[in-house]
């Protein structure tokens, strides 16, 4: 295991920065004190508008964080969270493995090897990486498990509550599309935004804490879908996956290559439960009050102070009309939701 100790427990002269001999892949770590290396390179980065600063010690760490959330603007005026990424020059040249996820209390871990990991404190806003060269090689892998994981869970458990839905808009109305893994919410939401509708999310949208209306943010610069979605969109055709995402095997696209209407942020007016069916009629069934704060509380932390906060800020939505959707093709889904976007046509309680 990797241990890291303050730089004041090792002795050096004048405070400068302990000289630590590399550690070649043929070295038994599991018997090593690994100290940290000094991280001269610093940028301030907005992804989904909150302040998160990354230090490093490759200058190449910063260029792909760049390409993550470089242009974005500060939204959210919250003390900045802090996230740590250290390069060595160690372990095999291959991509890395698919991580392994854990959470136990306020640590929240990926493992993908003894070389490519992280730790993140989620109840102080801080997280560490711990990467190879081989990982920095393999961008999209190193955006996917790493980057974006060790910043989106931060924001996640300090300023908002995430819910497991997409997030479309049409004439300024906001729709959550929810549902579990697999059921369609990529598919959905870009057929939506296909079509004109403004798109904020596909799959994670988050709920802000300090707002006084139910508003969400999300990454409208990506949208992830699964392989079999290159059977309903053609444009997807070629597209290459994440590589090493097990499970869950997803195609990246830049929204700006969909030329796509986007927004970082939307109010929300609607939520949708997606029930997709074969032959089924697209149909608005309206749900109880309360029933959509229930489902969405099953998707939140477990950490208890954490998971408290997260259930406050999800009665923002207890006022939000929420419906059960029965749908079968996109076409008529899209028509359905537009007139209730519109006003027209509204399900009968």
């Amino acid at each position: 295991m990797l241990i890291e100790l303050p730089q004041k427990l090792w002795p050096h002269a004048n405070g400068a920065a302990a000289t630590v001999p590399s550690v070649s892949a043929a070295e038994p770590e599991n018997e090593r004190v690994i100290l940290s290396l000094p991280l001269k390179y610093r940028g301030m980065f907005y992804p989904l508008g909150f302040a998160v600063e990354v230090t490093t010690n490759e200058e190449a760490v910063l260029e792909i964080v760049r390409e993550c959330w470089g242009g974005l603007g500060q939204l959210h005026t919250n003390p900045a969270l802090q996230v740590r990424i250290e390069v060595r020059d160690v372990g095999p040249a291959e991509c890395p493995p698919a991580p392994v996820l854990r959470l136990q209390r306020n640590l929240f871990t990926v493992a993908a090897d003894a070389f490519n990991h992280a730790v993140c404190d989620l109840t102080h806003g801080f997280s560490l990486v711990w990467l190879n060269h081989a990982a920095l090689r393999h961008r999209r892998y190193l955006k996917y498990h790493f980057i974006e994981t060790a910043a989106y869970i931060l924001i996640s458990n300090s300023y908002t509550t995430p819910v497991h839905a997409a997030c479309v808009s049409r004439y300024g109305h906001g729709m959550l599309l929810a549902a579990d893994s697999g059921v369609g919410k990529s598919s959905l939401s870009y057929a939506c935004a296909r079509a004109g509708w403004t798109y904020t999310s596909d799959d994670g949208s988050f709920l802000l804490r300090d707002g006084d209306e139910p508003r969400v943010v999300g990454n409208c610069r990506l949208m992830r879908f699964r392989p079999s979605a290159r059977e309903l969109f053609p444009e997807l055709l070629g597209r290459k996956l994440t590589p090493r995402v097990q499970g869950k095997p997803s195609i990246e696209v830049p929204t700006s290559e969909l030329g796509l209407i986007t927004a970082d942020q939307a109010v929300v007016h609607s939520i949708i439960f997606l029930n997709r069916q074969p032959g089924a009629r697209a149909e608005l069934v309206p749900l109880p009050r309360g029933v959509a704060i229930q489902r969405f509380r099953q998707w939140l932390e477990p950490i208890e102070e954490v998971r408290e906060q997260q259930i406050a800020t999800l009665k923002q939505l207890s006022s939000v009309d929420a419906y059960d959707f029965q749908y079968e093709d996109l076409e008529s889904a899209i028509a359905r939701l537009d007139r209730l976007a519109r006003g027209i046509e509204m399900p009968v309680a």
